[in-house]
């Protein structure tokens, strides 16, 4: 059974950087596409980057050129850079692997954005 963890996230003010981690479990890691999805106060969870098992990656336009998403296969991590943080970035970012049948998401973590 799938198991995903996320790190605490945080609070920063508009322009800082906040880096998460994800550490995942009890499924073949290297084999599926990983991603990040945020939930903001009233609003759907949406998604936000993904990363293939090759490395490529795909992203929402409103992180584009500030989030970067990545992956180590030896450590079984997926992990979400986030610069320049503006406070619509505030959300609730869930870790997910990506399977055909469903994703599959981690309990979430808060990250806040204010000034």
């Amino acid at each position: 059974q799938e198991q995903l963890g996320e790190s605490v996230g945080g609070s920063g003010q508009p322009g800082d950087p906040l880096r998460l981690s994800c550490v995942v479990s009890g499924f073949a890691f290297t084999q599926y596409s990983m991603g990040w999805f945020r939930q903001a106060p009233g609003m759907e969870r949406a998604f936000v980057e993904s990363i293939r098992p090759s490395g490529t990656t795909f992203y929402t336009d409103s992180v584009k050129d500030r989030f970067t998403i990545s992956r180590d296969n030896a450590k079984e991590g997926v992990y979400l850079q986030m610069n320049n943080l503006l406070p619509e970035d505030t959300a609730i970012y869930y870790c997910a692997v990506l399977r055909s049948n469903g994703n599959v998401f981690g309990q979430g973590t808060q990250v806040t954005v204010s000034s």
